[in-house]
């Protein structure tokens, strides 16, 4: 793999990492048409890691309350206190869900993601998914509002997008607006909600690239995918919660449903 080609599959991570349209479909289907490189698993692990800086960059001061509020908690034995240290055991509660499935079947999600044809497939599914969970928006609920059911729930819609097409973000968007919560707070708890389970994918690349030795010869193009993924994700963040105050998602099911059919048509 090339600089050029490292730094388009790293604005294809940022964007679709976020954007709920599926940046594992996107990885495998963009590279099979147009013949790009597919992404090894030091740049797929880099590019986890770019992603992961966006979002904790985006809400660092959500997260830096969260991290100290849960540790206060703890110093005091009063783990609740707080609807921040609470957010933070719901997000860790619900992140149980794609944690253990990931583990569980890595085999199964390896020869997945390997398969262009499943990825198209996936991404009608997340077309329909979005649909779905625009007819499904009936509620303001806050985040501070959620309770252990509703992080359960959507933690579940996060472990089914470990399959390449189904997007995280739009899979976990939809549960929340199953669960009641409006547009843009379904968005920020997805967002957070997605920090363990990048955080736990790139340490997982990046700790098999070490055993391997190859991190250091493969250093621009790492640099190249981390920095496009990273500055791709922060700005399509902003965009997709400014988006969500005002407009539906029917455009991102409009996406998925058009570039899934069109790959499955002409992509083979």
């Amino acid at each position: 793999m090339n600089i050029l080609e490292a730094i388009i599959l790293g604005i294809v991570q940022g964007a679709t990492e976020f954007l709920p349209i599926s940046s594992s479909g996107h990885l495998v289907l963009i590279p099979a048409w147009f013949g790009l490189t597919p992404p090894t698993l030091p740049v797929a692990a880099i590019m986890h890691e770019g992603t992961l800086l966006a979002v904790l960059i985006y809400f660092r001061r959500d997260v830096w309350q969260i991290v100290t509020a849960v540790l206060a908690g703890l110093r005091q034995r009063r783990p609740l206190a707080t609807p921040e240290a609470r957010l933070g055991w719901l997000i860790a509660f619900g992140s149980i869900p794609a944690a253990a499935a990931g583990l569980l079947l890595e085999s199964f999600f390896e020869e997945v993601f390997g398969t262009p044809v499943y990825a198209a497939s996936f991404l009608l599914a997340t077309a329909v998914i979005l649909v779905v969970g625009e007819r499904l928006l009936s509620g303001r609920k806050s985040i501070a509002q959620m309770g252990w059911l509703d992080a359960l729930i959507v933690g579940l819609f996060q472990m089914f997008a470990i399959l390449p097409g189904i997007s995280r973000s739009g899979s976990t968007i939809t549960a929340g607006l199953w669960r009641g919560l409006d547009r843009e707070a379904a968005a920020r708890f997805s967002f957070l909600l997605g920090i363990p389970v990048i955080l736990g994918a790139g340490l997982l690349g990046l700790g098999d690239v070490a055993a391997s030795g190859n991190l250091g010869q493969q250093a621009p193009v790492l640099l190249a995918a981390f920095t496009a993924a990273a500055i791709t994700g922060y700005v399509c963040i902003a965009f997709l919660i400014n988006w969500l105050k005002q407009h539906s998602l029917y455009l991102f099911a409009g996406y998925c449903a058009v570039f899934g059919l069109l790959f499955l048509l002409f992509g083979r």
